[in-house]
């Protein structure tokens, strides 16, 4: 008689399929499904739903945190049982408990439960499991550990109802398995997560204080991509001279990583001691910045915006204009926003990338900025879409902008960071200036 496929632990017959070659498709399914994303957590739910009926009647996933445990995961063949006990709640840690649970997470698994027994008071993990298996309606549990290096991260429990299926030894290995790929998983994520918590804490760090430049309405802000945990090299910076102008800069950095994180500290620093004491104009502090890069570090590739702002004296006349002086490496198009809604993209002055040629010529563009204009400087995240012209963008940028000319500065830069975050894939840096 031929079993039913969806009921775990059944006897086998001549008339079903290998039983190997199930195990290894079921295997191979949960690799993919452990790999096919950086959410660590959703991937040991993905484990969870495959493995029932295939493998048990229900499992459980129970990850470690500090000294306490959470129940990450319960899937059941019928989810009205799961219902009953909801994931996501703390459980005591398995430090003097006697549950098999807790001998597990302390190293000794697998381990094989079938004798229940009877809740102790005094021990809250062993009491919260027998309300698990008798929820559960369990006839044999199997508890396997998530072991990674020696490391107990967590645990997974295949729980079968009737009490004479019980696991094999090729079923215990395969649940074994299970257990290491997943600790992998939950390893690898938590991993990357510090690195990239550390990358952008480092960025973060690397940006500047604009308390300095307090005497100008400056706002600055910083968002990191949405669609995927990458850390790039986007920077801004702002700095006074001796002579009494500022400096405003923009740039990004090639790479998503750590080191695109470095290599940005690098070229802000240096941006910032060419500038103060050369005196030169924004092309040629872009120039001076081309060859120090290209001689003395490994950054490949940059694009940026060097820009000086002329405010009047004390001495100087009521009408004497702001002026800004600029210079673009590759990079988009700073924004100017008048008053009135009027935008204009400042595209003069524009030259490669640097990285390409320290002997380039580059030029500096000047243009005065009204009472009350906006002067926008960003980096490409803000303006690009994969498969779309940068133009749409760029128009998208100078119709909300026309839009928002008049607002705070503040709520000028974060209201224009929002309307235009729809589709963001990469990070987005922006320094804004508004003239008095």
């Amino acid at each position: 008689m031929k079993r039913d496929p969806r009921q775990p632990g059944a006897p086998h017959t001549e008339h079903e399929p290998d039983a190997g070659a199930a195990r290894l498709r079921l295997l191979a399914e949960a690799s993919r499904a452990l790999a096919s994303g950086l959410d660590a957590e959703e991937a040991l739910r993905r484990l969870a739903r495959l493995v029932v009926p295939h493998l048990a009647d229900a499992c459980v996933v129970d990850v470690a945190e500090g000294e306490r445990l959470r129940r990450l995961a319960i899937t059941d063949r019928e989810p009205e049982r799961s219902l009953r006990v909801l994931p996501g709640g703390l459980l005591p840690g398995p430090d003097d408990s006697s549950a098999a649970l807790a001998k597990v997470l302390r190293g000794a698994g697998p381990v094989v439960v079938s004798d229940f027994g009877l809740p102790d008071p005094a021990d809250p993990l062993q009491s919260a499991q027998w309300a698990l298996y008798r929820m559960l309606d369990a006839g044999t549990a199997l508890i396997v550990p998530m072991l990674v290096r020696r490391q107990v991260l967590g645990a997974l429990t295949f729980v079968r109802r009737a009490p004479g299926a019980v696991f094999d030894e090729q079923e215990q290995a395969l649940a074994a398995d299970l257990g290491h790929r997943a600790g992998l998983a939950l390893d690898n994520a938590r991993l990357y997560a510090l690195q990239q918590y550390t990358a952008e804490q480092l960025q973060l760090s690397l940006l500047p204080d604009l308390t300095g430049l307090a005497h100008l309405q400056l706002a600055a802000r910083y968002v990191a991509a949405r669609e995927r945990a990458e850390v790039g090299g986007d920077w801004y910076d702002a700095f006074p001279l001796p002579d009494g102008s500022a400096v405003l800069a923009i740039g990004d950095v090639v790479g998503h990583d750590l080191a695109a994180a470095v290599r940005m500290g690098q070229l802000r620093n240096m941006l910032r001691a060419l500038a103060y004491d050369s005196g030169d104009d924004p092309a040629g502090v872009m120039s001076r910045l081309d060859r120090v890069m290209q001689g003395l570090t490994g950054i490949e590739l940059v694009t940026a915006v060097i820009a000086r702002l002329e405010t009047p004296t004390t001495d100087t006349t009521p009408t004497t204009p702001w002026r800004l002086h600029w210079t673009n490496a590759g990079h988009p198009p700073p924004l100017l926003a008048r008053p009135d809604g009027r935008t204009v993209l400042l595209e003069e002055a524009s030259a490669p990338v640097l990285g390409v040629d320290p002997a380039l010529v580059r030029t500096t563009a000047t243009c005065e900025l009204p009472s009350g204009s906006t002067v926008l400087l960003y980096t490409d995240g803000l303006v690009e879409r994969p498969g779309e012209d940068i133009g749409r963008g760029l128009t998208r940028l100078r119709q909300h902008a026309t839009a928002l000319a008049r607002e705070p500065l503040p709520v000028f830069l974060d209201e224009l960071l929002t309307r235009m975050s729809d589709r963001q894939q990469d990070d987005v840096a922006a320094l804004a200036l508004r003239v008095p």
